[in-house]
């Protein structure tokens, strides 16, 4: 090490299970979000009903948008502590400690125990990170990989110009790479050497990039990540195109996808989500600036060159998320969750510069300001979550039960067969035929696509439109869960009211002697 840790500061187990007991304090409180909570808790569900935990299924179909690192865990979770709404998040609340725990060794290591304090502190009350720990999607657990990444890749790049052991951080940046691609694909491995030969280049130490080259790390990363993508290729012959050329290349580039967004978007995003962090930032090095003086911001005696060099590959991994999230057109928030770690420790050494002292109250009145916010945050989507298809719930299972099949129409409701446990995919009834389909970014087109991969079953749950008849004809009952406004195509829907009135959905139990009564004919 390049300084010894203050003797006052925590260990580093204490930190860790700090960190990990606030980002999981509130991960209960609220249902699943939908689309995004309800499909990827979904399919780590369907991993635990099926027994297949190479395949990701959505609805009993393959879904090869995103690699499986996230269901694996998320069905290791619900497998050991039920389906229950924080064991569904889990997997991001793991992302984002992995996240902060190395933004906090790397810190530690090279700039001092204090400075890493209040790096890790910054990062986990920032509204933006601590929310996107409780959001089940993938976003949180590949930005954490990214963190731990760059964060390894840069210790093996200050140690080994200190004279010090480096392979074993070179190479376990390596097989984080590996988990990042496992995570959700190429940019597990594209962000974080960008951001590396960035900050090399900057720092006008190019030629240590060669000494990142690694044929036993390049062993690692495959030995960690080509398993799996090997294995779907043999099942799927089209799995290469579609998981690599469509949902990288042609979705990165093409603009008739969801969330259109300018490029600027995520610089007010970043500001506002990440409060009171960024007005504190500027404050301080206001205030600094003004004081004057020399750069003071660790408790105890810092190694400058280092200090420099974390600086320097702050600024480039935060510029290099940045700018790569916002070439393309479709943007989402949880893209530059990547960009959060830097952010901190630049808001958190603008702190110390500015308040050197270790009992300096105003980081203090910061940092219980950002948290406050966090639990507002919480507070507020508890209290305006009103998506959920959770309260039909004891509507529907008792006639699962019972028996009564139960149909989507035009419509998947991704957070019902977690809430249901599901025991199998559920038909969706739709005009699968129909030549739009394919150019709408929606849950239809990913069933759609899903179904491609295993023709067979595909007519099963994707259920042509023209069966509809049929399916009313020969159920004596009936439990239909589609959109409000689906009742100007199916008149049988419009002719009676439905059980149950959700914000977005309306739950109806049809009856085949009431519908005959009412003019339905069956032959």
């Amino acid at each position: 090490m390049t300084q010894q840790a203050s003797k006052t500061s925590w260990p580093v187990w204490a930190v860790a299970l700090a960190v990990l007991a606030w980002l999981v304090s509130t991960t209960w409180c609220r249902p699943l979000a939908v689309p995004d909570e309800g499909r990827y808790a979904g399919v780590a569900w369907e991993m635990i009903r099926s027994g297949d935990w190479l395949t990701p299924t959505l609805n009993g179909l393959p879904f090869f948008h995103k690699p499986p690192l996230f269901y694996w865990l998320t069905a290791l979770s619900l497998k050991a502590f039920g389906l229950t709404l924080w064991a569904a998040r889990l997997a991001s609340v793991l992302g984002a400690w992995l996240g902060a725990m190395a933004l906090y060794l790397l810190v530690r290591q090279w700039a001092g125990a204090r400075l890493a304090t209040w790096s890790t502190l910054v990062l986990v009350t920032q509204p933006f990170y601590f929310g996107g720990a409780q959001y089940a999607n993938l976003d949180m657990l590949v930005a954490g990989c990214i963190s731990a990444t760059i964060a390894l890749a840069a210790q093996a790049v200050l140690a080994r110009e200190a004279g010090q052991p480096y392979r074993w951080a070179l190479w376990s940046a390596y097989g984080m790479a590996g988990l990042g691609l496992l995570a959700k694909g190429l940019i597990g491995l594209v962000l974080p050497g960008a951001v590396i030969v960035l900050w090399l280049l900057a720092m006008g130490r190019w030629r240590a990039i060669f000494g990142l080259l690694s044929v036993p790390g390049l062993v690692v990363l495959l030995a960690v990540a080509a398993p799996w993508f090997v294995a779907m290729q043999r099942l799927y012959p089209d799995f290469f195109h579609y998981f690599f050329i469509y949902q990288h290349f042609q979705r990165f580039t093409q603009a008739g996808f969801n969330n259109m967004h300018a490029w600027w978007y995520y610089l007010p995003l970043t500001v506002g989500l990440t409060l009171p962090w960024v007005p504190a930032w500027l404050v301080a090095w206001w205030g600094a600036r003004r004081k004057g003086g020399p750069d003071r911001h660790a408790a105890s005696a810092v190694a400058m060159p280092a200090v420099a060099s974390l600086r320097w590959l702050a600024w480039s991994w935060m510029i290099v998320i940045l700018v790569f999230f916002s070439i393309p057109k479709s943007k989402l928030p949880g893209y530059i969750l990547p960009a959060l770690p830097p952010l901190a420790y630049l808001v958190a050494q603008a702190l110390m510069r500015r308040w050197p002292r270790p009992h300096a109250w105003a980081p203090k009145v910061w940092g219980s300001v950002a948290a406050v916010l966090c639990l507002v945050l919480i507070g507020v989507a508890v209290k305006y979550d009103d998506q959920s298809a959770k309260p039909v719930v004891p509507i529907v299972q008792p006639l699962i039960r019972q028996g009564v099949p139960l149909v989507y129409v035009d419509e998947f409701v991704y957070d019902l067969p977690f809430y249901l446990a599901q025991p199998t995919p559920i038909p969706v009834i739709s005009n699968w035929d129909d030549p739009r389909l394919p150019l709408h970014d929606n849950d239809r087109k990913e069933l759609f696509d899903a179904g491609a991969f295993n023709p067979k079953l595909m007519p099963k749950v994707l259920v042509p439109q023209a069966e509809w008849h049929t399916w009313l004809c020969t159920h004596p009952r009936l439990v239909v869960m589609a959109s409000h406004d689906v009742v100007k195509t199916y008149p049988e829907l419009a002719a009676q009211a439905p059980v149950k009135q959700l914000k977005l959905w309306s739950l109806w139990v049809l009856d085949r002697d009431d519908l005959l009564a009412k003019g339905l004919r069956c032959h």
